[in-house]
């Protein structure tokens, strides 16, 4: 295993846990203190721990280089792909960002059929990256 960049934080979450990242520096025009993503990844924590969902689990991210495009969240999970939204509004989007994950919870590959995509999701994806091959040996050098 690839050591820990310094001051990084390193941590293992079950195979079985997903976890809804939400960037949390983006700021909205000149006022630094408007951040919109810390705003919702707080109240995605408080909803979930009103409501937990089984194996659900949301982190705050330094940044998701998505600036462009703020509110950015990922879905993820071990041995599953990846999805990275932006453009989530706060106001409107917060059952569904947990609905995403529920669906995306319940898939063994990730892959949410469209259909069951919420809109943020059909509209907002930035990127879908394939999960890391966890079974295989690094090439030689």
């Amino acid at each position: 295993m690839t050591p820990p960049i310094e001051g990084q934080e390193v941590f293992r979450v079950p195979q079985s846990c997903t976890t809804i990242f939400v960037c949390v520096s983006c700021r909205q025009g000149d006022d630094a203190d408007n951040r919109p993503g810390m705003g919702f990844y707080e109240a995605l924590r408080d909803r979930l721990a009103e409501t937990p969902q089984a194996g659900i689990r949301v982190e705050p991210v330094d940044c998701l280089a998505v600036c462009k495009r703020p509110v950015t969240v990922a879905l993820a999970g071990a041995g599953k792909w990846l999805y990275v939204a932006g453009d989530v509004d706060p106001a409107a989007h917060l059952d569904d960002v947990i609905a995403a994950a529920t669906s995306y919870a319940a898939t063994g590959n990730g892959i949410i059929p469209w259909r069951e995509r919420p809109t943020f999701l059909r509209k907002g994806v930035i990127s879908r990256t394939p999960p890391l091959p966890a079974d295989r040996e690094p090439p030689a050098a």
